[in-house]
């Protein structure tokens, strides 16, 4: 037997004097924990956070929407956190009855000349600023980004006097013109930094196939700008939209009103009607909030500076 263990070719020094081979054991490595998936943490504070901001935000929402429902007494009796006893639809119907459709067809007609003025300036403004790369295009956008530091407050009294001059006063361009004016600094702004992010070689290879600079606006540029553009669009809308200052100063006569001046009808010398003027707050926000929800990805991603991308 002992003859037989020193013939063998790879003996195992450490093994038992038998010649059984044992494997040689080693102490297994700890296993990792593993995370369950699907199961994300939770985050205590910041559900409470949320919860404390859906509350400071739905509770005038549910105020604003709960007075429309209610009569004017009711609103005055219980308080404007009571659930309307007796719903009704009154305040509407008053408020449509009444001059409101004017003053919001009027309110549309501002905003949608605005927005257009302010949009078809503010593409070529930016896209001279962009591509001419001369002093003078740095200059002029300097000029504009010097408006940003003037409010329209310090201001209304020039204002008011061009008006006059050019015969203007108590019209609808009266409060189009300075109106669009204010949007446009923000506005190049915006689309300047838009159309900065488009690839230098896009430019190049139009300028290569014989393309005006009017074709690569057309073509290149606004295709590639349009969450910018969005952008512009919905900012000056809103600006015009909820103008009042211009509304005040330019207009006189009650078939040039507009909404935000149109709230004063149910302020009277020695009573508010509250429920009324609410409903009509509720029914002048709608069109421009649905306006808002069908743009809010442009408006969002130009505002991050990703328009060209």
């Amino acid at each position: 037997m002992t003859d037989v263990l020193h013939d063998h070719p790879n003996p195992r020094p450490n093994g038992p004097l038998n010649g059984v081979r044992t494997p040689n054991k080693t102490p297994a490595a700890p296993r990792p924990r593993l995370r369950r998936r699907g199961l994300p943490r939770a985050n205590y504070p910041a559900g409470l956070g949320s919860l404390i901001w859906l509350g400071i935000v739905g509770l005038p929402l549910y105020v604003l929407v709960a007075a429309t429902f209610q009569t004017r007494d009711g609103y005055i009796d219980d308080g404007p956190l009571a659930l309307p006893d007796h719903p009704t639809l009154a305040n509407y119907r008053r408020v449509l009855r009444s001059d409101f459709l004017s003053y919001l067809l009027n309110t549309a007609l501002v905003t949608a000349v605005c927005a257009a003025i302010v949009i078809t300036l503010s593409v070529t403004v930016g896209y001279t600023v962009v591509r001419a790369r001369g002093r003078a295009s740095r200059r002029i956008f300097q000029i504009f980004l010097l408006g940003l530091a003037i409010p329209s407050q310090a201001v209304v009294i020039p204002v008011y006097l061009v008006i006059t001059k050019l015969h203007l006063y108590d019209t609808l361009l009266a409060v189009i013109l300075p109106t669009a004016a204010f949007s446009l600094p923000v506005s190049v702004l915006i689309l300047v930094g838009t159309m900065r992010d488009i690839d230098e070689e896009l430019y190049e290879s139009m300028a290569l196939d014989g393309a005006s600079p009017t074709r690569v606006l057309l073509q290149l540029v606004v295709p590639l700008s349009r969450s910018g553009i969005s952008t512009v669009g919905v900012m000056s809308a809103l600006h015009a939209w909820n103008g009042f200052l211009f509304p005040l100063l330019l207009t006189q006569s009650k078939s040039n009103r507009l909404l935000t001046l149109g709230l004063y009808d149910y302020v009277g010398e020695f009573r508010v009607d509250t429920p009324a003027l609410l409903t009509a707050v509720v029914l002048s926000i709608v069109p421009i909030f649905l306006v808002y929800l069908f743009a809010r990805r442009q408006l969002i991603s130009g505002l991050m500076g990703m328009g060209g991308k």
